[in-house]
């Protein structure tokens, strides 16, 4: 009879402890998804890359063009008012005229009338066409530092249009998971 009673109570914990991890990582603040308390929202707009701004802070040659980290801003409209901080880490390729940058970035506005957020990336990728000026893009501001909890999913592309007073302009549209109870 004992013997029966400790395997209940075993199964017992056993079931309560996975049903507490289950709920433990269901509210964890960092993995925003479509679940239950995120709000979905589309969300689209432009970009200003002003180059004028831009701070080069290491470059060095390689075979076939060259390493640079930099500092630059982005002045975004739209869904996401705000400014970006940007730190590429850019790899021109002088022989394939391609031009790659990953780094960091900090994104400090408002996402679709959200209250003011800090968010930051750390994954994001762009890829540059050096013959036609084209660029696409992938940002991913999964960390919230500041304000409302969130994720955002962003594609960045731009035509191509050649800068005028060294700004370029680049549209961007995807999706942001925003906590409900934060908003």
């Amino acid at each position: 009879m004992y013997k029966k009673l400790a395997l209940s109570l075993l199964a017992f914990a056993i079931l309560l402890l996975t049903s507490l991890v289950s709920i433990a990582l269901a509210d964890d603040d960092d993995d925003c998804d479509e679940r239950t308390g995120y709000q979905r929202v589309e969300v689209s707009g432009k970009g200003i890359h002003d180059f004028n701004t831009k701070l080069v802070h290491r470059s060095k040659r390689t075979e076939t063009g060259l390493r640079e980290i930099s500092t630059e801003t982005i002045d975004l409209s739209g869904d996401l008012e705000g400014r970006v901080l940007y730190q590429p880490k850019g790899v021109y390729d002088f022989v394939n005229r391609k031009l790659v940058n990953t780094g960091r970035q900090v994104f400090s506005g408002t996402v679709h009338g959200s209250r003011p957020v800090v968010l930051f990336d750390d994954e994001f990728r762009f890829e540059v066409d050096l013959d036609t000026g084209r660029v696409k893009g992938q940002v991913y501001l999964s960390q919230s530092l500041a304000g409302p909890k969130m994720r955002c999913e962003i594609e960045i592309t731009d035509d191509g249009v050649p800068p005028v007073d060294n700004r370029t302009s680049s549209s961007y549209k995807g999706v942001c998971w925003i906590r409900k109870k934060d908003n």
